[in-house]
């Protein structure tokens, strides 16, 4: 049987991608506005997503950069109002921007680290995905895709408090795509595993982290973020139509 390649077309599409600027986030705006969707491309800083938005744009995409802090829902609300002026409409949301200001062991994580973890981790997706969510309706549907990690499965070392985040971002997910399906609007989520970004940089970059990685994935190898943004253009096309309060893992084989 012939692969329908039209499935992954995006044309017409509007995507507001969070921790965009770079690694995973920069990979689906890249893959997504070459597939046709106009991208809104947000992080904390104005002149990280205008450089990517001009650059997609230099590739023949279409991208708009904002700024918005997720630690801010002020900010967060103003984020969706800005794409919803620039381009009508959201039919697809990539809850990618995550923080995680702790590593080592929960004792060490105090209050203020917590509420950040939390706040950015699971509140701005909540947020996000509640405000997006009448134009999703009003078009027909949509698709939100919710970057957890392997953490939201099982305890990383040293991860304690994102690892709780990630979890309950994947029950979110469950709850939401649930409640919203009857309005064809699909949420799934993406738990990668050790991928080489900036982000994870202190564990891939720690040579005895590393060693103990690579001995326990059957890939024998660190991820990398195309691998990632090409499962979450899956998502966002008509190719996972049948995909909703799915959890993808994508770790080289880390959690069998």
């Amino acid at each position: 049987m012939a692969i329908n390649q039209p499935q992954f077309n995006l044309q017409g599409k509007v995507a507001l991608i969070t921790g965009a600027s770079k690694g995973i986030g920069e990979s689906m705006a890249r893959l997504m506005a070459a597939a046709g969707a106009s991208v809104v491309v947000s992080s904390r800083k104005q002149e990280a997503v205008d450089a990517l938005a001009k650059n997609i744009k230099d590739q023949g995409g279409e991208a708009t950069g904002i700024a918005a802090n997720m630690g801010n829902l002020e900010q967060v609300r103003i984020l969706v109002e800005k794409t919803m002026a620039t381009y009508g409409g959201i039919d697809i949301l990539v809850n990618n921007a995550a923080s995680n200001p702790v590593f080592g062991p929960v004792l060490e994580c105090d209050t203020a680290a917590f509420d950040k973890i939390m706040d950015v981790n699971v509140k701005a997706p909540f947020e996000l995905a509640k405000l997006v969510y009448p134009s999703m309706k009003s078009r027909g549907g949509g698709s939100v895709i919710n970057i957890s990690s392997i953490g939201g499965l099982s305890p990383e070392p040293n991860l304690g408090i994102y690892s709780v985040s990630k979890a309950a971002l994947l029950m979110l997910t469950k709850v939401m795509a649930k409640e919203w399906g009857k309005d064809k609007i699909r949420v799934n989520a993406i738990c990668p595993g050790l991928i080489q970004t900036k982000f994870s940089q202190a564990l891939w970059q720690n040579e005895e982290i590393l060693k103990r990685f690579l001995k326990a994935t059957p890939l024998n190898r660190v991820g990398q973020p195309d691998e990632i943004g090409a499962l979450a253009l899956f998502l966002a096309s008509d190719f996972s139509a049948y995909c909703t309060g799915t959890v993808f893992t994508a770790d080289g084989g880390l959690t069998i």
